[in-house]
């Protein structure tokens, strides 16, 4: 389960005091693309002072294109890969985590819905994960907690092979999509009616 892995990732930041993104990807283990959306998703949730929203949101862009092209093992260049994370600020990561994670794995079951868990899906998956990491990357006050929701249930539904968790995942990204371009047209109006 993804809780326990990310548990395991910070006794290793403790151990270590502190781990490079590249670093906490390989405690998984085999690199999986799923885990790898959930821990860059995570952090653009969690009030750390910097702009996590665009490094992060940055980063997942880069994955979600590897995703739509059928990668298997998650490239991120040597500026995002070597960042090192510190460990007050995984801790921080992780307690903010592991509860909306843990919402998510109690309606979890492996195997519902086999036909939306299989490569092609994963594949076309690569969109909607796109288009929130680049909601991700705007500077929306408040702007970013539908986003990474969203972002959690699809990458806990991919991890578990549950294809109903990735319906609920897509109508979550649908709505944020929505709620975020109302956000946008709302800001730009007012910045219209300031000048």
């Amino acid at each position: 389960m993804a809780t326990a892995r990310l548990r395991e990732m910070l006794e290793l930041a403790r151990e270590k005091g502190g781990l490079s993104i590249g670093e906490a990807l390989e405690t998984m283990g085999r690199t999986s693309i799923a885990f790898t959306i959930l821990f860059l998703a995570i952090p653009a949730l969690t009030p750390i002072p910097g702009p996590f929203g665009m490094v992060f949101g940055t980063a997942l862009a880069l994955v979600s294109l590897q995703i739509v092209a059928g990668g298997r093992k998650v490239w991120l260049p040597a500026v995002i890969r070597n960042r090192q994370v510190s460990l007050t600020a995984l801790d921080l990561v992780v307690r903010h985590a592991v509860p909306v994670i843990a919402r998510v794995e109690k309606v979890v079951r492996a195997g519902r819905l086999k036909a939306l868990t299989g490569p092609t899906v994963q594949v076309l998956l690569g969109i909607p994960v796109f288009l929130l990491a680049v909601v991700i990357a705007l500077p929306i006050p408040f702007g970013n907690i539908l986003p990474v929701f969203s972002l959690v249930v699809l990458a806990v539904a991919l991890m578990e092979r549950d294809g109903l968790v990735t319906l609920i995942g897509l109508l979550l990204t649908t709505v944020t999509i929505g709620v975020t371009a109302a956000l946008l047209y709302f800001i730009q109006a007012m910045i219209v009616t300031a000048y």
